[in-house]
């Protein structure tokens, strides 16, 4: 039976109608994931859930372990994994409490581990033209039409290594190279899941405007406000995602490594 895992961002700690079943620490070759993954079922779906800055929120975004995460994920027979993050707006028209289906990626990060194979393994050279897996965003968008959740259908998240908050003049280079969102966590988890060839989509909620958008001060309370507003909506949003959700994968994620070694 397929599994979806949820990894959730800042103000995501559970998810409404899960029937917890279990929690699981899974150690992995790369060290300990953020904390226990909670095991549960939603109807028939069975449903991984792992808040990715720990259950206290005392991991900021670039001491994650991203790879202990994903590679958790797939120990424990996941093969797809909606991302939730806050983000901030770039794009002109995306307000706070909009809510982006991204499908591109621009990586700004610097200093993570992006990959499984450092050469030890072989070297593989995943295919990332398209980074969210496209049946999962549609499964998303039918999910969103149905309980009637807003979405915004593409988007280009810009992940930036933080904890700091990006320039206006950051921001200004992003919108010029085509960036939609920007946020703290899409990388390399998008990367990692397609070397795991686990479907991967990205739930973006806009928290606030980018840096030199508005005139306004930004702040980490502002971003927690606008993700508690947003979390009725994800939470009906995921609850009818996992209802809709097709057992069979029809999407070229489970291939990705097919072709890619060397």
């Amino acid at each position: 039976m397929s599994k979806t895992g949820v990894i959730g961002g800042s103000g995501l700690y559970d998810i409404q109608g899960l029937v917890l079943i279990s929690r699981k620490s899974v150690p992995t070759p790369f060290g300990k994931p953020s904390g226990p993954y909670l095991i549960g079922k939603m109807g028939d779906a069975e449903i991984i859930f792992l808040p990715r800055h720990g259950k206290r929120h005392d991991i900021p975004p670039h001491m994650i372990n991203y790879r202990a995460n994903m590679w958790g994920f797939r120990k424990l027979g996941v093969d797809r994994v909606i991302s939730i993050n806050a983000a901030g707006g770039i794009k002109k028209g995306l307000r706070p409490g909009d809510i982006v289906i991204t499908d591109q990626v621009l990586d700004m990060t610097r200093n993570r581990k992006s990959t499984f194979y450092d050469g030890k393994d072989g070297v593989v050279h995943i295919d990332f033209t398209e980074p969210y897996c496209p049946q999962l965003r549609r499964v998303l968008m039918e999910a969103g039409k149905r309980v009637g959740v807003s979405l915004k259908n593409g988007g280009t998240y810009v992940a930036v290594e933080g904890p700091r908050l990006e320039t206006a003049s950051e921001i200004r280079g992003f919108g010029i190279l085509g960036g939609a969102v920007v946020g703290m966590t899409g990388m390399p988890e998008a990367s990692l899941a397609r070397e795991l060839e686990i479907c991967y989509a990205g739930v973006s909620v806009v928290a606030n405007y980018a840096a030199g958008i508005s005139r306004k001060k930004l702040t980490v309370s502002e971003v927690m406000n606008a993700m508690k507003s947003s979390t009725g909506k994800i939470k009906l949003l995921l609850k009818e995602t996992f209802s809709v959700m097709p057992e069979k994968r029809e999407c070229p994620c489970g291939e990705a490594l097919k072709e890619a070694r060397i």
